[in-house]
């Protein structure tokens, strides 16, 4: 996944300076000399690296305990900042129009995912502004293309605009602007043609369409899969074309994450949406901070909080925590629980949204792949109603019945018990505020999540990973209530 070995790199040169006061020149140097070697490895531009490392370095120097913080959290501090300063500070916003239609031209290289960007943006807006958009096939030269646009343009409720591959796309442009002017589109989106690499034709067909429809906004939809190659591609687009902002597509592929490090640093063009997976909705605004914090391994609270709030059902949610106030939590729950943390995405990267849960060795000892959600379920309906309504009802029995009936093993079924029942003490304790009781219950210091979701050693009391993750933790109220206080104002 993007960015998992430069965590665990970067996590390894903060770990050398734990528990120190000060920070002698010897030590910060092998620091930073361990920083740039997983920045290089990690594909990041050369000339940004150099620049990362000298700030890094220039504000690290002599670094004092200072609010609370060793040495070493002090410099994760500054290597946060310095991360979030490179991406870009803060999310840039799409550019909107005074009067409808705001225009979106997307560019970028053949297999970049234009045409599947171009629909899970205007999906995102359609879904989260109540938008009208319009989208206009204007790649005629790969004839998938407008076939592919028409097939998510039903697939989403999307008008499409399209006239063929016979039709020069100038032509095409005009005329998708004027339909979108009589049914009074207030987005219309312009999927045009990529090539297999830059050349002149492209770019001067790109400037023409630019000439005809004025866009609020230019986006270049780049492949981050492609590391360094994916800066020269942007390079080489926003010197041809005034370019506003950038979509990183296929950031959830095997990339080591040099491209969403180097984009802005060497273009000046903000990264404005990531795109990471298939479905329409899979496509996210970029914030540089949480993103920074993902590459220290210091989890995303706030994108996280987002994703339950968007993926999950507030009412069923509701109706579940008051049962597990109430300790009538049964398995009927349980399996509902299951679904809408499946509906969620994959089970390892929500994981690694938790602070100090990036690099915890306890999630390279649990199985959390799709099979497993499946397994449970399959336990679970294997279960009479009364045993369904009645998790005291377990016996060893019972037990073995729900084995054959499933076709699992019994130890896999006995984990599954124990599970549940350490969920409900849990969720038990939390909603009646008996903090404490929880604490305990986890250890007093951090869950132990390999013990919770498979028997894998957890992170250890007192250990350097625990630190960060209590300052992770801080770090995400501190902007949680940033964010607060910014809604306010608005």
């Amino acid at each position: 996944m993007a960015f998992e070995n430069l965590s665990e790199r970067l996590s390894k040169a903060m770990k050398n300076l734990t528990g120190r006061g000060r920070v002698s020149p010897e030590q910060l140097d092998e620091t930073m000399r361990e920083i740039r070697l997983a920045l290089l490895e990690a594909d990041v531009n050369y000339g940004t690296v150099k620049k990362f490392i000298k700030n890094v370095r220039e504000k690290a120097q002599g670094a004092d305990i200072m609010n609370g913080l060793n040495a070493a959290q002090q410099i994760v501090k500054i290597v946060n900042d310095e991360l979030t300063a490179t991406m870009g500070e803060e999310a840039a916003p799409l550019n909107k129009s005074e009067k409808i239609p705001t225009v979106i031209m997307m560019a970028g290289l053949q297999g970049a995912g234009k045409t599947t960007t171009v629909a899970k943006l205007a999906y995102k807006l359609k879904q989260e502004n109540h938008a009208r958009p319009l989208m206009i096939a204007a790649d005629v030269y790969r004839p998938a293309a407008i076939d592919q646009l028409e097939i998510l343009g039903k697939q989403l409720d999307i008008p499409v605009f399209q006239m063929g591959t016979d039709v020069d796309p100038r032509e095409i442009v005009k005329e998708g602007l004027a339909q979108a002017a009589r049914d009074k589109n207030d987005y219309v989106f312009i999927d045009t043609a990529g090539r297999l690499q830059i050349d002149q034709e492209l770019m001067q067909e790109l400037k023409d369409v630019a000439a005809i429809a004025h866009p609020d906004e230019i986006l270049l939809t780049v492949d981050a899969m492609t590391g360094q190659n994916a800066t020269e591609t942007a390079e080489g687009f926003t010197d041809a074309l005034n370019i506003t902002g950038v979509v990183l597509t296929k950031l959830d592929g095997d990339t080591r994450g040099g491209a969403a490090l180097s984009i802005r640093d060497v273009t000046g063009k903000p990264i404005k949406f990531v795109g990471q997976g298939e479905k329409p909705t899979d496509l996210d605004v970029f914030y540089p901070d949480r993103m920074a914090s993902r590459i220290l391994g210091m989890g995303d609270m706030l994108t996280l909080i987002e994703k339950v709030q968007k993926d999950v059902d507030e009412q069923e949610q509701a109706k579940q925590l008051e049962k597990m106030r109430e300790n009538t939590f049964d398995y009927n729950d349980f399996v509902a629980q299951l679904q809408q943390v499946q509906n969620m995405g994959p089970m390892e990267d929500i994981l690694k949204m938790i602070p100090g849960m990036a690099n915890n060795p306890a999630l390279a000892n649990v199985n959390l792949d799709d099979k497993q959600f499946k397994h449970m379920e399959a336990i679970v309906s294997s279960m009479t109603p009364a045993e369904r309504e009645d998790p005291e009802l377990m016996n060893p029995s019972r037990r073995r019945r729900l084995a054959a009936g499933a076709g699992r093993p019994i130890v896999e079924v006995n984990r599954m018990i124990k599970q549940f029942d350490q969920m409900r003490k849990m969720m038990n304790q939390a909603t009646n505020g008996n903090f404490g009781g929880l604490e305990k219950m986890m250890g007093g210091s951090g869950m132990d999540m390999g013990a919770m979701m498979d028997g894998g050693e957890g992170m250890p009391s007192g250990n350097f990973g625990q630190k960060m993750q209590n300052f992770a933790v801080k770090q995400a109220a501190r902007r949680l209530k940033k964010l607060k206080k910014k809604r306010g104002r608005h």
